[in-house]
């Protein structure tokens, strides 16, 4: 982003929507995941290896199925999403020409979702960890060369941007690939299509995707009401999103755990063993990112200035920057129990909890907050209030200990 922005406001503009694409192509993708990972789990809980990577073979080959459909989709439809959006004319010619880019290659992204989440799931992070790093640096790498025209390669502006994406996306699979080939690597490739099982994952996905639909829909509702309120309101939200998304890291990843230990245990009919994963991964996200809190309460300017130096925009900022700081420890167990039942394969009961939530303790709020006239500060309020309820539902559900009982 950095890097397009050196390009024009234009270009920088076109790639932020993208990701609004990627939000809705991480929907689908949520079919064939969280379904899988909560059936890989529990076979490698079982101890049932060879029909764990016969799964992930037969989801392969059905992600391989949607992403041809969202390739088409991308491809002739980019440019209506842009006009859609309300663009100006120059962002929807450099968006459509980069997301155009993106759809040809969107099968890699689809593969790459499902072999990082399906080791994962099996319990190895570690592969996937020194990927990501090789793949990051490759992705900046050409990033540099391909916009800009260094070292003797063409200067392709936003479309490089695209191409550099798209690389670093095959190179991971080409690496999954080599892993997977290992004997003793966590999960194999068995060429082995068992219609039953993939019956058993659209059903545990079919619920989570939903979820995923609906939320995302959410989010763009409450980030249109925030827009409502001034581009400064808005400027400064995104900026403390983005300083909160480090918060985020170690919730992401503890829920990743528990999802995966609460699967493999249920799989080998360890019950209290699975509930005791699931508080764990709690404990220590909720020690790692209240730390984090610490320091978005006690040093929000300091920390805003590292990305603007524009005055009301640090204001704004700094007032969510607070807010989040004393909501992280129920956004940590939101994460983890969140993490925790979708391994169980409860996915409908974190689709009713997470639409009615977002929906009853936030955008209606928020919107009836705005109508009524109140700052920015109120939505912000509103917007930490839904997480704090949220957090206590989660914890709640999870004490009670019925999903433990959920067949998948």
């Amino acid at each position: 982003m950095l890097m397009v922005g050196m390009i024009s406001f234009y270009a920088l503009a076109a790639v932020g929507i993208s990701m609004q694409f990627f939000m809705m192509i991480q929907v689908i993708m949520t079919l064939y995941i969280v379904g899988g990972n909560a059936l890989i789990s529990r076979f490698i809980g079982q101890g049932r290896k060879r029909r764990a990577s016969a799964l992930v073979y037969a989801l392969g080959i059905f992600a391989m199925m949607l992403a041809f459909f969202v390739t088409l989709g991308g491809y002739f439809g980019s440019e209506y999403f842009y006009k859609w959006m309300g663009t100006e004319l120059e962002v929807i010619e450099l968006g459509s020409a980069y997301f155009k880019i993106i759809s040809l290659g969107i099968v890699f992204v689809f593969l790459d979702g499902l072999l990082y989440n399906a080791l994962s799931a099996a319990g190895d992070t570690k592969s996937s960890l020194y990927i990501k790093l090789v793949s990051a640096g490759l992705n900046a790498s050409l990033n540099y060369l391909l916009i800009f025209g260094h070292f003797g390669f063409p200067e392709m502006g936003i479309e490089g941007a695209a191409i550099a994406t798209i690389i670093a996306y095959a190179f991971n699979v080409v690496c999954y690939g080599f892993i997977y080939k290992k004997y003793d690597a966590k999960l194999n490739i068995v060429p082995i299509v068992r219609v039953k099982d993939l019956k058993r994952v659209w059903k545990v996905g079919s619920s989570a995707a939903l979820d995923r639909g609906i939320s995302t829909m959410s989010f763009i509702i409450f980030v249109g009401i925030i827009a409502a309120y001034g581009t400064v309101e808005l400027a400064g939200y995104q900026v403390g999103l983005r300083i909160e998304g480090v918060a985020f890291m170690p919730g992401l990843g503890f829920s990743i755990a528990a999802m995966a230990l609460v699967g493999q245990n249920l799989g080998a009919k360890k019950l209290d063993d699975a509930y005791k994963m699931g508080l764990i991964s709690a404990r220590v996200a909720y020690v790692f990112m209240g730390f984090i809190g610490f320091f978005m309460v006690g040093f929000p300017e300091q920390i805003i200035s590292l990305f603007t130096d524009d005055a009301p925009t640090i204001a704004v900022a700094s007032i969510y920057l607070i807010l989040v700081g004393l909501a992280q420890v129920p956004l940590a167990l939101m994460f983890v129990f969140s993490g925790a039942l979708r391994g169980a394969g409860a996915t409908k009961t974190t689709l009713k909890i997470n639409v009615a939530s977002l929906w009853f303790f936030r955008v209606i709020p928020s919107y009836i907050a705005y109508e009524m006239g109140f700052s920015i500060m109120a939505i912000f309020i509103i917007m930490n209030v839904e997480t704090l309820i949220k957090g206590f539902i989660y914890w709640y559900v999870f004490q009670n200990k019925a999903w433990l009982k959920t067949k998948v």
